[in-house]
Formats: C-alpha cells, structure tokens, sequence
C-alpha cells in the first residue's frame, strides 16, 4: 500500500496547493453625488430629477439591438467613470465590441472599473490582461479559479467557493445612468446569432436609484471575492491592448457586425437622453441585493435579496405574473403559491419548455413541480423555441423579440409594482449566487406583464394542462387552431428520459 501513497496524494497535494492568495488591491469608489452632477450627463437630467424627487426614472429595454446600442451609446456618453458588473462576458462580436468600448473611453479620461464573474470569462484572460494595463482601466475577477484551464478543476478543489457565482449585471455610467436586468454580454443576448438566442427584459434608469447601484458596485469591488485580474491570470505584453483595437475594428468591418453597427447608428438613445427628450416612467423605484459576502457563504438574512423582496412586495392583494426562464419552486415554492391562489389570487408563470431551455437539469427540477402548481389553480405556460429561419423575433411583449430561449426575470404584482433584474425562481439564486434587481411602482410596466399573459404570451409558449386522468397535457396555438401534445413538445424520448432520471436525484439545491 505504502508504494501507491505518492501516486495517490501527489495530485491531491497540488492541485490543493492552488488555493488564491489574499487579494491585493487598491480602494476606490463610485462619483460621489457633486462630481457626478457634474458631468454632462448629470447636468442634462438635473431638471427632470429635481422634477421628480426621490423617484427614478425607467425605460424599458426589451428590443435585444437596442439593448446592445444603449450600453455603447452610453459608455460613449460617459466622462468620468463607467463602473460594469457582469456574471458572463463573451469574446465574441459583441463582446469585444464593448470591451473596445471601454477602452476608448479609458482613452478619453474615463476611469473604467469591470467586474467579472470568473466563471463567465472562458478565453478572455489575455484581454483582461491586457485592458488592466491601462492605467484608468482595473479589472477585477469575483471567486477566481486559481487554475485557468481547465477551469472546471476548481470545482473539485474548492466547490464550496466555486459553486457561489455573481450574477449581478449591472452597466454605470458617471453615476448618473444605470442598465440592469437579464441580458449578459454576448451575442445570443442581442439579438443575432445562429445558435441560441434569449428573449431578455433591461432596464435604463436615472435618478435615485442610480446612486444605490453605484454604491452596491462599490461593496462589490472591495469585497473579500473580488480579485485584481493581474493577481489571477499571466501577465501579457502592452502589445495585445493594440490588438484588442485592431481585432474590434476588423470585426466592427465584418458582415456579421452589421446589425449591430447599424442599432448603433440608428439609435436615438443618447440624443433624446442628453436633450432631455427621453420617455421615462418616473417611479419609486427601490434596489434589491446581495450582500457580497454570500459568494463567501456568509451573509446574513437580511442582507440576502429574497427577504429585501418580501420586505418592498408586501403581500399580493389580485393577481401575481411570473417569468423566470430558470423555475425550481421546490416544495416550499409550490406551497407559497398555493397559498396565494387559495387566498383568491390569480398567479400566472412563464419558464422555459424542455424544448427552449438551455439547462436540461434545470428543467427537472421544475417539472416535478407541475402537477402540485396546476393542481393549486396556478397557470403555467412554457416557452416555445422559436427558430429564426420559422418564426423566431415575433413579438413577446415586455420581454423583447422571441428567441430560441426565454432569459427574461420579472414579475409584476397587482397591476402597481414590477420587478425586473437577474434573479431567477431558482434554490441557485436565492440560496448560492448574488443576484441584483430593480422594485419599480410603474402601473404602467406592471400591467405590460399581465397584459403580456392575457394578450400575447399563450401565443407564444404551451400552455400545460392537466386532463381528468391527473396527465399533463400541452396546447399550442397555431392560427385559430389549438394543437395537443401528449409529451413534452418536440422533444426525444431519451432526452425525456434523461429529465426524468435527474428529477429523482437529490440535487434540487444545485439547480
């Protein structure tokens, strides 16, 4: 046995030596409110915040190109500082779109603060590098993986860690205007891509609330999960910031660039914003998030968003609109919202079919769920996938044109009051990740949701039913005609199966 030892322990021994050092960073903080109103941005929307006091101004942004747009427009708008916070950020045109984005503006003077979630970054490390060299770009790294290929190894050395993600997205501009929601950056995000695409739900604010999101980035940024870039990855030479440039512009150059070029272009975003022209919804508008700490394992109750929620949301009082791409109620879910009904209030969910959603064993977690949720009175449609060649960017209402995917994360209550960020209905967001959103007294938003259900919704998704031999069953609407599916629509046999096998494991807290 003796002789075995060094074979068995010595990768063990190494790959637990590759734990992270301590952090070793620099302190720094968001526009305080002077230095923000300051700016031209801030001095712009001064008269239609001083307007309306204590209220913020929101737009929606549900149309994927003009989401891409806006994030460009008003990086470009920024003079002193862009702080972005984001869980996933792809090297593709998008992605490196913005990420030049943002170094043109560190060019111009403005201090750039990008914070990532490691496990979103795959193939990224040498432009994060090599923006780090700028002198008015930090890049920082949320629960870094110590081994940067491959990855994954991380969570066998430090699952406890590992498995505890950011997945605030948040994009700040002079601290005066703030996009949060759904959307991550990548092309499957905007609009245009041939592999899957999400239908998503941004939103634009300015006014009170910018300030709360600016103060949370900051909790983020200096907290004990948040890593230098350069403490992480190797260290690359001053050459590849130029060619990060030059690599954008040859995209910008590309065929397949040109949609967004163009939503660029035609944007009148900015224009209307800086000339105070813009349609916003002015609202009490209240921000819900993490306390960082969790990505440690180590926030309190009340610094956790569900129990911000429940404290803002107060009890429903008619009806409840739900749209979570990722649902897992679990039985305590199911419980909550049988109680509701039972207390006579409408409750309606839109998630994902097995056919649109992009993880199966998320899908599992949910169906073992549906027939206690149809039984309670509850309303469950899911999603259909929609191809782009057969129909795909037809309308979703609020929730943007129709992908191949739903990724949207809002629910509207009574008709008075939305919420709209990155937390999915999920053990994963309430229990593991961090998660970030937007509380928004907007009648005007909330009933785009129920309207959405009424109007549009069952037009694109399965509706689930339940027939008298207690089975599911699924409608779809085709023209006038109703089509019944016995079995998840347009899905194998095997890939039923393999929910099945997953729904019956104990993995539920994972999911």
């Amino acid at each position: 046995m003796s002789a075995w030892l060094p074979i068995i322990f010595f990768p063990a021994v190494l790959l637990g030596g590759c734990s992270l050092p301590a952090p070793s960073k620099t302190t720094s903080t968001s526009l305080n409110t002077q230095e923000g109103q300051a700016t031209r941005l801030g001095q712009v929307l001064a008269p239609q915040v001083t307007a309306h006091p204590g209220k913020s101004g929101i737009q929606s942004l549900a149309d994927p190109h003009d989401a891409f747009a806006a994030r460009v427009l008003l990086a470009r708008a920024a003079e002193r500082a862009l702080d972005v916070q984001y869980y996933i950020w792809h090297g593709d045109i998008t992605g490196t779109l913005l990420l030049e984005e943002l170094h043109a503006a560190a060019n111009r003077g403005v201090r750039v603060r990008l914070l990532l979630d490691d496990n979103g970054t795959a193939g990224l490390d040498v432009e994060l590098a090599a923006l780090a060299l700028h002198p008015l770009i930090e890049v920082r790294l949320f629960n870094p993986f110590s081994v940067r290929d491959p990855k994954w190894l991380g969570y066998i050395t430090h699952f406890s860690r590992a498995n505890r993600r950011m997945h605030n997205k948040s994009f700040t501009a002079d601290s005066q205007a703030s996009i949060i929601g759904g959307r991550n950056i990548g092309d499957e995000y905007f609009g245009a891509t041939e592999g899957i695409l999400f239908a998503d739900l941004d939103v634009l604010a300015v006014g009170t609330v910018v300030g709360d999101v600016s103060t949370d980035f900051d909790r983020y940024w200096a907290s004990h999960s948040s890593y230098p870039v350069e403490q992480i990855v190797p260290a690359v030479s001053a050459e590849s910031l130029g060619e990060l440039s030059r690599t954008a512009a040859l995209i910008e150059r590309d065929d397949a660039a040109a949609k967004y070029v163009e939503a660029v272009t035609r944007s009148d975003f900015i224009r209307q914003l800086m000339a105070g022209s813009l349609e916003l919804d002015w609202a009490n508008t209240s921000m819900v998030s993490d306390d960082p700490a969790k990505g440690l394992g180590k926030a309190g109750e009340e610094g956790m968003l569900t129990h911000q929620l429940g404290s803002i949301l107060g009890e429903p009082q008619k009806q409840v609109a739900l749209v979570s791409p990722y649902f897992v109620p679990t039985a305590a879910g199911v419980e909550a919202f049988t109680a509701l009904v039972e207390r006579g209030i409408k409750v309606r969910i839109l998630t994902n079919s097995l056919d649109a959603t992009d993880v199966a064993a998320v899908h599992a977690g949910y169906a073992k769920r549906r027939k206690a949720l149809l039984k309670a009175g509850i309303e469950l449609y899911e999603m259909r996938r929609l191809s782009l060649r057969n129909g795909g960017h037809e309308s979703a209402g609020p929730f943007g044109s129709s992908g191949s995917s739903l990724h949207a994360k809002t629910f509207a209550v009574d008709g008075e009051r939305m919420f709209v960020g990155s937390f999915n209905f999920d053990p994963r967001s309430a229990n593991l990740n961090t998660e970030l959103g937007f509380v928004i007294d907007s009648p005007k938003l909330s009933q785009s949701i129920h309207h959405a259900f009424d109007n549009i919704i069952p037009d694109n998704s399965y509706t689930v039913r339940l027939d008298d031999n207690d089975q599911l069953y699924w409608i779809e609407h085709v023209g006038d005609k109703e089509v019944r599916y016995d079995q998840e629509p347009n899905t194998s046999f095997l890939k039923r199966i393999g929910v099945f096998l997953l729904s019956i494991l104990p993995i539920e807290w994972l999911l």
